[in-house]
């Protein structure tokens, strides 16, 4: 499994959503959902 499906899984089994993970780590939405789609993992 890919890192960034476990990204996804994990934060959907904690019942964050993508705002509220990025909130609790200091980093932005969209950083959020670019780990997760793999755009800034290459």
């Amino acid at each position: 499994m890919e890192l960034s499906s476990q990204m996804k899984k994990y934060r959907t089994e904690a019942g964050l959503s993508q705002d509220a993970l990025a909130e609790k780590i200091f980093v932005s939405r969209q950083t959020i959902s670019n780990w997760e789609t793999g755009d800034s993992l290459r």
